[in-house]
């Protein structure tokens, strides 16, 4: 993210951030204090449809070509849960505790599962069984007609979505261990613990006998499917991850909540890193040497295969879902309370609004973190003078994005948004004033930027 101030040289301030780093204070539970509101967490494609979750209570159905809604669905409490179909069957939780079923052609209920804690992300469909982990720490197998096989219990909860390879399934927990399951029974075959929570918003990527998956430690993993023995980690950032990388012609790609999207090797090696204006959460698309991803800037990016920017799209509010395409369509749900279809030069064809234009409100994206003094010598400034108050000290919270590498690429213009999540590390440090004249802020209007 690009902190140029204009009115003065910044070079000065950029050297004081090296004296600073970042340290995770508090447990993250950001997901669970999402309030209500017209704002879309996740979509999926099922033949000629789209349907996708909302913090209105709602999952939608609409025409995939036209964005017509063909039905809606009410659950007790918001859904911020990845609708998952199979055999005209959608399987999804929602915060007030259930787990459904529902039929994708008339939006009718057919059962739901009392799990008795809210869920969060997705589930996954395996030959007899759907599986899906919640809050309260329980991974779930239940049979199509929604009667429990069994139960594994993690240490915490669980706000990853698991994965199914052969007769293993694979989830993370905010125990901050990644387990490997057996389908059948629900028995614990292996578990490979990370520095910690695992927070995982999309399905890990499985290639090669090796399984890649990321953890707020700051790393991102591959583990070796059948051991559970690490083959290599990559360190992305310092503000956690919670996406998952996906694989494109023999290079790995992985956005992490610092706003950087990786390019790597097989080997866990880097090729280039690009720099987005917020927060990557959202499971990166590659598609006909072009690589989609959504930002919490509100933008929607398109880059080529060497990392250069060849268009963007901009919303007013975080993109958090993973760009889809369909017979040459790209889509997305918005936190701005819209499902978008573009084309893949970046023209927008229609938008669907939800029941509400209210955005549902959620903390800032990185508070559970804080700024930490790193030099002795100024750190007893801190002490003796009183220099730098403590507000002063976490206004630099949006710290480093200039990782040195000799790859790194960049933006070629600033982006102006009126949606002010690139600073929301600052809410509660500054006043309005001042965080009125650090947005500069532009006209919302969702647009797409063109790149020579």
């Amino acid at each position: 993210m690009d902190f140029g101030f204009e009115g003065f040289d910044n070079s000065d301030f950029e050297t004081e951030l090296e004296e600073f780093e970042v340290k995770k204070v508090r447990k993250f539970d950001r997901m669970w204090k999402i309030g209500e509101g017209g704002s879309i967490a996740f979509s999926t494609i099922y033949d000629d449809r789209i349907l996708f979750s909302c913090a209105d209570k709602h999952v939608y159905c609409a025409d995939i070509k036209t964005g017509r809604e063909i039905w809606r669905f009410r659950t007790g409490k918001i859904v911020m849960s990845k609708p998952v179909v199979k055999n005209d069957v959608v399987y999804f939780g929602s915060y007030d505790g259930k787990f459904y079923a529902v039929d994708v052609n008339s939006g009718k209920e057919l059962w739901k599962f009392n799990a008795g804690s809210e869920t969060f992300i997705g589930s996954c469909v395996s030959d007899d069984t759907v599986f899906f982990g919640c809050r309260n720490g329980y991974l779930y197998a239940l049979s199509f007609n929604g009667k429990e096989k069994w139960r594994f219990r993690t240490g915490e909860e669980i706000v990853s979505v698991p994965i199914v390879h052969e007769t293993r399934i694979f989830i993370g927990s905010f125990d901050s261990n990644f387990y490997c399951i057996d389908t059948k029974n629900g028995k614990e075959i292996w578990r490979f613990r990370t520095g910690d929570c695992i927070h995982v918003d999309w399905p890990p990527l499985i290639n090669e006998n090796k399984i890649h998956f990321a953890s707020f430690d700051n790393y991102l993993y591959s583990v070796d499917i059948d051991t559970g023995k690490e083959v290599w980690r990559f360190r992305t950032g310092r503000y956690g991850n919670s996406s998952s990388p996906v694989l494109y012609n023999n290079v790995i790609y992985y956005g992490s909540r610092d706003g950087i999207l990786f390019a790597l090797t097989l080997d866990g090696k880097e090729i280039w890193r690009f720099k987005a204006g917020g927060m990557i959460e959202g499971k990166p698309c590659a598609h006909d040497d072009r690589i989609y991803f959504g930002a919490e800037d509100g933008n929607m990016y398109c880059l080529d295969m060497n990392g250069k920017e060849i268009w963007r799209f901009r919303t007013s509010a975080a993109i958090y879902d993973s760009p889809k395409i369909h017979d040459g369509i790209l889509y997305f749900g918005s936190w701005d309370c819209h499902l978008y279809a573009i084309k893949l030069n970046g023209e927008e064809l229609w938008r669907f609004n939800t029941s509400s234009n209210v955005i549902a409100p959620a903390p800032p994206a990185y508070d559970s973190f804080k700024m930490e003094i790193m030099k002795s010598g100024l750190a007893e400034d801190v002490k003796t003078t009183g220099r730098y108050k403590k507000s002063k000290e976490e206004i630099i919270s949006l710290s480093d994005y200039n990782v040195k590498s000799d790859y790194a690429t960049t933006n070629e213009y600033k982006q102006k948004s009126d949606y002010d999540t690139q600073w929301v590390m600052f809410e509660g440090i500054l006043n309005e004033e001042e965080l009125t004249c650090l947005s500069n802020l532009a006209d919302s209007s969702p647009r797409t930027l063109m790149l020579n």
